[in-house]
């Protein structure tokens, strides 16, 4: 645990938390700034800056409480579908160094949710970019 984190001290207990679950890997708490009902988070207990840095094994196991949290988000709470959200590095948002996947219940009913999409997903991309890119990293991880 890092002794600078705020999750490392959630999970300590030195920082109070509205703990939604826990097992020998993972901690899961309300986000206290929720874009929709029922926002939380999923970290691993070890500490781990960053989607890069992450212990593949950790990964895993936050992934998989993320899923069994997010079934109880649409069973218990009545979500229309879910996001899983991680945001690596604070130019992609992220604002907490400590690994997390935001679990995003999502819902027509917009008084529950105030999310909105970053970008336009159905205005297609230049597609000799995308075939050059899709070249560039097939080859690097052969």
């Amino acid at each position: 645990m890092s002794d600078q984190c705020i999750f490392c001290g959630i999970i300590n207990g030195a920082i109070p938390s509205a703990k939604v679950y826990e097992d020998e890997a993972t901690y899961a708490f309300m986000d206290i700034n929720p874009a929709s009902e029922g926002h939380l988070l999923v970290i691993p207990k070890r500490h781990s800056k960053d989607l890069l840095e992450i212990p593949t094994e950790d990964l895993a196991a936050v992934t998989a409480t993320a899923q069994k949290i997010a079934r109880q988000v649409v069973g218990e709470l009545g979500a229309d579908g879910v996001n899983l959200l991680n945001c690596c590095g604070a130019d992609a948002w992220q604002t907490v160094f400590h690994f997390h996947l935001h679990v995003i219940p999502r819902y027509r009913d917009k008084g529950k949710d105030k999310l909105v999409l970053p970008w336009q997903p159905d205005v297609p991309g230049d597609k000799d970019t995308i075939v050059a890119v899709a070249k560039r990293l097939s080859d690097a991880l052969a």
